[in-house]
């Protein structure tokens, strides 16, 4: 197929675009710079300009596309001001409207758009296991979460199908969760964030690249995906297994209270409580590359 993605030069789209041109579709996308994704991602046939939060994208940008792969976004990491809130916001459910809208505008319109969501879809829930069907939660991501799959669903009233790609806290080199805890831990400073017992759904990035592949292909595949391994840890046995893989102690525990001063009201993200369960992807059947943390760590520590 011919695949339109956006975010193409993510911690995701990194890896995404080559995993689909090595699967033989051609891949073309929507950047703010399309300079630098046709310089850093060179299975891109082209780029085409685009600012998710301002306006729709160019039309010309979806000659021949049969599927798009929606993962733009600011990021989540950091303290939320209320300018970073609104950016956040903006980037996500402004975005998605503004895709929506281009879509509406096509005469012949892709047959699948795949919309990145998160987890935070669910909120903070403790014990509770949560699936594609569970309800979502109440907090500013929830709410964000919610609104922004609420956008990409727009499409199916034009006949497209709609996959919303609820992701976990994504493992991989170079990237997302990891790049921010690999230096307290291999300084010894690592261990349990607050009390330790949330649930951390994690998922290895390949299960993700994986987990898009099949969405794309199945027609069967439509609404929420959770893209979450098939075995959550509390966030102590993360630490752990963190510790371990890096042959360094991981016992120090962070208080709420030093998170809560660091982070304002993003130190939920590290406190939340989310145990995942991936239900719809395990009756698709798919085999997860990773379905443990700590081969899953190691892997990944390897490279």
């Amino acid at each position: 197929m011919r695949v339109l993605v956006t975010g193409a030069t993510g911690f995701i789209g990194r890896r995404l675009c080559p995993a689909l041109a090595e699967a033989g579709h051609h891949i073309v996308a929507l950047s703010r710079d399309p300079r630098v994704a046709l310089a850093r991602l060179h299975c891109l046939e082209a780029a085409f300009p685009w600012q998710p939060g301002v306006s729709p994208p160019p039309l010309q940008a979806f000659d021949g596309v049969e599927a798009v792969v929606h993962l733009a976004g600011a990021s989540t990491w950091g303290r939320w001001s209320a300018a970073k809130k609104r950016a956040i916001y903006d980037s996500r459910v402004t975005g998605t409207r503004h895709l929506v809208s281009a879509l509406q505008s096509l005469e012949e319109r892709p047959k699948v758009l795949l919309s990145a969501s998160a987890v935070g879809y669910y909120g903070d829930r403790g014990e509770e296991v949560l699936t594609e069907g569970s309800t979502h939660g109440s907090d500013f991501l929830a709410r964000l979460c919610q609104e922004w799959e609420q956008e990409a669903c727009q499409a199916q009233a034009m006949g497209v199908r709609v996959v919303l790609l609820r992701t976990g806290l994504v493992l991989g080199p170079a990237g997302g969760l990891l790049r921010l805890l690999l230096l307290p831990f291999r300084l010894g400073l690592g261990g349990p964030i607050g009390s330790g017992s949330q649930w951390w759904p994690w998922v290895h990035l390949e299960d993700v690249v994986g987990l898009v592949l099949i969405a794309l292909a199945n027609v069967e595949v439509r609404g929420p995906l959770n893209a979450t391994a098939p075995q959550p840890v509390r966030q102590r046995e993360f630490a752990r297994a963190l510790g371990r893989a890096l042959g360094r102690p991981a016992f120090l525990p962070v208080p709420s209270f030093a998170l809560k001063l660091a982070l304002g009201e993003a130190y939920v993200t590290a406190l939340t409580s989310s145990r995942v369960i991936p239900q719809a992807a395990q009756q698709l059947g798919y085999a997860f590359r990773y379905p443990e943390l700590e081969p899953a760590l190691r892997q990944i520590l390897s490279g």
